[in-house]
């Protein structure tokens, strides 16, 4: 089943300003397991879900060619406006029919999309176009934790209710994403691959991205749809509530799955060695 929550051009719009990107320790863990598992040349990098191109973009100065690959025309729209990438191509298409011939792609990537994924379509088409080798990697991250000064409790408080509310407006892949990963992950059919969390990022964002960063929820735009008036009022409570008139800390934590296409001679249990403690 295809879903379709992030195809205006306002949402796509928001999604390119405030949408996270990968952290550097992220793409390196990535890069580290392919060069371990297949080695050199990168050649051809795909990337599902792209949205507006966050992840795309991290990966182009490593590979020959890397393509995004989403469902929203829009989305795409915005991702191709982003000049300085001349070895990324952005197509509109599914996750679960790729246009790549059989054993052509060196990696296959989804962040923060998989969950929207038909798991077992979508093992099947990764399957037929990864490399012998080749490698799988799936991209998420929890809900951030907010601080500032000694109001963090205060500012996750506001961010969990505004959570909760939302939540009726939320589609079943987003309610059950954490548990739809987990069941992707076991449903990996490659007897080599890895699962590492806690990936831990700080950085400071002004108030202006974080409510940005809101709009960008699927859950959100729903909300918005069907009441405009008291979506525009709830962003602007948050911004009178907040204690931080200019900027807050937020420590977004990233979760990596990475698998192998299984071949003959493999090995098996490559762990990042920072964080292998971190694997389940």
């Amino acid at each position: 089943m295809t879903h379709r929550f992030f195809e205006g051009k306002e949402h796509a719009s928001v999604y390119q300003k405030y949408r996270v990107e990968p952290p550097d320790e992220v793409r390196n863990i990535i890069l580290q397991y392919l060069d371990e598992k297949k080695g050199q040349p990168h050649v051809l990098a795909v990337d599902l879900g792209c949205g507006t191109g966050q992840t795309t973009r991290i990966l182009a100065q490593h590979f020959k060619e890397v393509v995004g690959i989403d469902i929203s025309e829009c989305q795409l729209e915005e991702a191709r406006a982003v000049p300085g990438f001349s070895n990324i191509e952005y197509r509109k298409g599914r996750a679960e029919e790729l246009p790549f011939s059989d054993s052509s792609v060196d990696l296959v990537t989804a962040s923060a999309a998989a969950h929207w994924f038909d798991h077992a379509k979508f093992l099947a088409e990764a399957g037929r176009v990864l490399k012998p080798r080749g490698c799988i990697a799936l991209l998420d991250y929890n809900t951030t934790k907010l601080h500032y000064s000694n109001c963090g409790e205060r500012l996750d408080s506001i961010y969990d209710e505004v959570h909760q509310l939302l939540i009726p407006y939320t589609s079943n892949p987003v309610v059950q994403c954490d548990s739809e990963l987990e069941k992707l992950y076991s449903a990996i059919p490659f007897p080599d691959k890895e699962r590492i969390e806690g990936i831990q990022v700080k950085s400071f964002i002004t108030l202006k991205n974080l409510l940005g960063f809101i709009e960008t929820w699927s859950m959100f735009q729903t909300y918005k749809k069907d009441d405009p008036q008291a979506a525009n009022n709830l962003l602007l409570n948050i911004q009178k509530r907040n204690p931080s008139p200019r900027y807050v800390q937020g420590e977004p934590r990233f979760k990596v799955s990475v698998a192998v296409l299984s071949a003959p001679g493999s090995t098996v249990g490559w762990q990042h060695p920072r964080l292998a403690e971190s694997v389940t």
